[in-house]
């Protein structure tokens, strides 16, 4: 792990470094890839206090004594357009100095391709510091199936679930909707009997018939 400090006054720029400039391939260490795949070998850099004439190149290891160069570039100053050749017939440089990228694909790879791969990088402006980064490319004839099969599981039953919490639900709304129903019938029902026995018993709410008293 690397860290940065950078402390700029108007006449100096003070800079404390540890590893100098840096070099990642985005925390891969390991790419797996099916043959006659195209595969991206990734590569970025960075500075604390920026880039003066960035060479860089990325060489493929064969053997413990022998390597390979793919392709080298130089980028002038911080934005420009990196100045790349390429040596091999199916790398193409795909980097991008906006981005601080310096990736490559390899097109249609083989079994003769798999091994080592170095991202190198030296800074002009950091006194020619320079840093390497490094990724193991696997071939494989068929790319491991991920096993689905706890997940469908999981995923079934939480959807059974729901469902039977929302089926439970919907009956509950049901018996409340007929229990409030049922309940207003019989509210109404106990109002029109009342009514009908203060009517019979001559109470308020009813026209009592009344009686002229009979003349002596």
């Amino acid at each position: 792990t690397k860290h940065y400090f950078c402390y700029n006054t108007m006449l100096h720029i003070w800079v404390w470094s540890v590893g100098g400039l840096d070099v990642s391939t985005d925390k891969l260490t390991l790419i797996e890839a099916k043959n006659g795949s195209t595969v991206l070998l990734p590569c970025t850099y960075y500075s604390c206090i920026g880039i003066e004439q960035l060479y860089f190149n990325w060489q493929y290891k064969e053997n413990e004594t022998m390597s390979t160069k793919l392709c080298e570039g130089e980028i002038a100053l911080e934005g420009a357009h990196p100045k790349v050749s390429v040596f091999h017939e199916r790398v193409e440089f795909v980097g991008s100095s906006e981005k601080s990228n310096i990736s490559i694909l390899l097109w249609n790879i083989t079994f003769e391709d798999q091994g080592q791969y170095s991202c190198f990088a030296r800074n002009k402006k950091e006194k020619y510091r320079n840093n390497t980064a490094t990724i193991t490319l696997r071939v494989v004839d068929q790319m491991k199936e991920v096993d689905n099969t706890l997940t469908v599981i999981i995923v079934s039953v939480l959807g059974g679930v729901i469902g039977l919490v929302i089926i439970v639900m919907v009956i509950k709304a049901l018996v409340v909707h007929f229990l409030q129903k049922d309940d207003a019938k019989t509210k109404e029902c106990l109002v029109s009997s009342s009514g009908n026995d203060n009517t019979e018993n001559g109470l308020s709410g009813a026209k009592a018939d009344n009686k002229a008293t009979p003349k002596a």
